[in-house]
């Protein structure tokens, strides 16, 4: 049963605003700050003038590629707003920030082709427990009955919709709505308030029935309602507000409203809905486990960190108990301590200083060096007790990076190292096989974005190209090679004489070297200088790569008591090693990768077809545990062909799909595909 709990207490809220690509979420916070007077104007996204994506990245593409924060007043009460992006490739900024906000705005378009990205965040927020609200958007272009939406959203939520309010059509266009709660009727103004009218006649049957299924959803959990709804009994208002509230935050239900940000029809409703119904910080301290050992100092919770060009290194961060003051001193994760150099309200790009934040607020806090997103943060002596770190996103997609001139290869090290640092899905690379940098990230687009950052915001041109592959080889069949290395030179010479069984091992068995020296042909000191000198050959092998599952076994040699040394012995175990690999047959080695495919069931039989048609081995499909209408997909797959196979995926999955990938084995490649590797190598 529901506790009613009465209006939550006022204080500051902290709300993000989360939905697929494109779906209004950066307009939808605009029309919020203007219709609460916290700018002159709304702005758009097609003009640039909008408070969210206010970088350069985002205005270039059009689209949100960080967390944008801006604060406002509604009814004495202060909100913070987190602008989220909708693309799955920055999905990391999201997924830090939804643990600090007391619930979620989930944005979206009465579009069936976005069902699969809904599903996806609103995944998210059930494994957070973040209460949300669905706002359907761009109703003033819906071609269809609001129920139709509700009927294909549903099974993207494991709490039911309630349909909080109904449309008002006029020839085929939504004019205003039908509040169920208040029963009341609405008619859109555009940018301004809805103006409160006569319910239309022929909407009370329809009105009627849509109240009484949103009463019947709130009585699943409140046994006094579902008394009161079958003996006939209208329920008193205060009681049903108090069930919306508490129904929402225990995660039971998702309130779904209707809007137009392009319009700012809707905003209004939007903003008593989060005020009467959301509950305050208290609820997201809890979520976080905040009572399990914070102590009773001041807590703050790092949501995002940021790098700016004037105010250095800024976290943001919600305080979820006591208060905040400009120059105090914090503690971190490792007990390291940090004085707070500055304390702002962001407003998109800009920032304004405060002195002090109270619990509820979300603030950037200035040149906290050793905090990452993630941490939490006391001013308690000592370390922090940390209530949810951030896990990074697997990577997907990798880039090798180089630069025009050596001296800007320290430059490009610590400005990498701040891109990482404001986004954790973004990983750095020093591949020792292939002697690349490289960065791996979620996409294309990421990676595009964190290379147009590197130059735009710290002044480091990077030039991008595939990472290479780190081939291997081994070989087919054993020889027995004699190395000698003589060398006679005016005083002492150089002699070394080794005999080398080679043979191959099987795969992933790697390397094994041994001796069956007897008689003293080879002394004992010298054995280790010879398997140095196979080792060192191993670097390169016939083919130019490194050589991989071989064993290699001493058996004879010969030593002179003057000129035989450890270098000789590992100059002729190296000449051994030349003469012999090149007889045993070489072949060339590709890594495999064992890859788990998510992706929408409708999407399944084309995922099996890009699969296929690079070369990879379909081991099965199955339905994914925990999602519905999702699969699965298993194979193994040349690491060669996975570079942009995410784009592939994407493409075929609108937006949605992913992969993980691991190292599974390596294969012998041969045939065309093993000579245009070769021809590479050798250019």
């Amino acid at each position: 049963m529901a506790q009613t709990t009465g209006r939550p207490a006022a204080g500051p809220r902290c709300i993000a605003l989360v939905g697929p690509y494109l779906c209004g979420k950066t307009t939808l916070l605009d029309a919020i700050l203007y219709r609460t007077g916290a700018i002159g104007r709304q702005g758009r996204v097609a003009d640039g003038s909008t408070v969210g994506d206010a970088s350069p990245e985002a205005r270039s593409h059009g689209m949100s590629v960080e967390v944008n924060a801006a604060s406002t007043d509604f009814l004495g009460d202060s909100y913070t707003f987190l602008d989220c992006p909708g693309s799955i490739e920055f999905a990391q900024e999201q997924a830090a920030v939804l643990a600090g906000c007391d619930a979620a705005v989930v944005v979206c378009e009465p579009d069936d082709k976005k069902v699969p990205a809904i599903q996806l965040i609103l995944k998210q927020l059930d494994a957070l427990g973040v209460p949300r609200l669905v706002f359907i958007n761009k109703v003033d272009k819906a071609s269809g009955r609001i129920r139709d939406v509700l009927e294909y959203l549903q099974p993207a939520s494991d709490a039911p919709l309630v349909l909080r309010q109904i449309p008002i059509w006029e020839s085929g266009i939504v004019t205003g709505f039908v509040d169920l709660a208040l029963e009341r009727a609405f008619l859109y103004r555009e940018h301004a308030p809805s103006e409160v009218i006569e319910l239309p006649g022929d909407l009370s049957e329809r009105k009627e029935e849509a109240r009484f299924s949103m009463l019947e959803k709130l009585a699943d959990y409140d046994d006094a309602l579902m008394e009161q709804l079958l003996e006939d009994i209208e329920p008193p208002r205060d009681a049903v507000f108090d069930d919306l509230s508490a129904e929402l935050a225990e995660g039971q239900i998702t309130p779904v409203l209707l809007g137009s940000a392009e319009n700012g029809n809707g905003i209004v409703r939007l903003m008593k809905a989060l005020r009467h119904e959301v509950c305050g910080v208290e609820g997201a301290a809890e979520r976080l486990g905040l009572d399990g050992g914070a102590g009773g100092g001041s807590v703050a919770q790092v949501l995002k960190t940021i790098h700016t060009p004037h105010s250095g290194k800024l976290s943001l961060v919600r305080v979820l108990k006591g208060e905040i003051a400009d120059g105090a001193t914090l503690y971190g994760r490792a007990g390291k301590d940090g004085r707070v150099g500055g304390l702002f309200t962001l407003m998109g790009q800009e920032t304004r200083k405060r002195d002090k934040a109270l619990a509820g607020d979300t603030v950037a806090l200035g040149r906290l060096e050793d905090v990452a997103t993630g941490d939490t943060l006391t001013d308690t002596k000592g370390a922090a007790p940390q209530l949810h770190p951030v896990v990074p996103m697997a990577p997907v997609y990798g880039l090798a990076l180089d630069v025009n001139d050596r001296k800007d290869e320290v430059k490009l090290t610590t400005a990498l190292a701040r891109i990482v640092e404001e986004d954790p899905s973004l990983v750095v690379e020093q591949n020792t096989d292939t002697q690349e940098l490289v960065l791996w990230g979620q996409g294309e687009m990421h990676l595009r974005v964190a290379l147009e950052r590197l130059a735009e915001k710290y002044g480091v041109s990077a030039q991008s190209h595939p990472r290479r592959i780190a081939y291997k080889e081994t070989i087919r069949k054993s020889v027995t090679e004699r190395g000698r290395h003589k060398k006679q030179t005016g005083g002492h010479g150089q002699f070394g004489d080794v005999v080398l069984e080679i043979r191959p091992l099987p795969r992933g068995e790697g390397f094994a070297f041994s001796d069956t020296i007897s008689g003293g042909v080879v002394p004992k000191q010298y054995i280790p200088a010879v398997e140095a000198g196979v080792r060192e050959y191993m670097q390169r092998g016939p083919l130019g790569f490194p050589v991989v599952d071989i064993a290699v076994t001493l058996t004879d040699g010969s030593y002179h008591t003057v000129d035989s040394s450890e270098q000789a012995f590992k100059a002729a175990a190296r000449l051994a090693m030349s003469e012999g690999m090149a007889k045993c047959s070489p072949v060339l080695l590709e890594p495999v990768v064992a890859v788990e495919i998510h992706v929408p069931q409708e999407a399944t039989s084309k995922v099996n077809q890009i699969v296929s048609g690079r070369r990879g081995q379909i081991l099965g499909f199955d339905a994914r545990e925990g999602w519905s209408g999702w699969d699965t997909v298993r194979a193994n797959m040349s690491e060669g062909e996975i570079q942009n196979l995410i784009v592939e995926i994407r493409s075929a999955t609108a937006g949605v799909g992913t992969f993980t990938f691991a190292h599974d084995h390596m294969a012998e490649l041969t045939g065309k595909m093993a000579e245009e590797v070769l021809a590479a190598k050798a250019a």
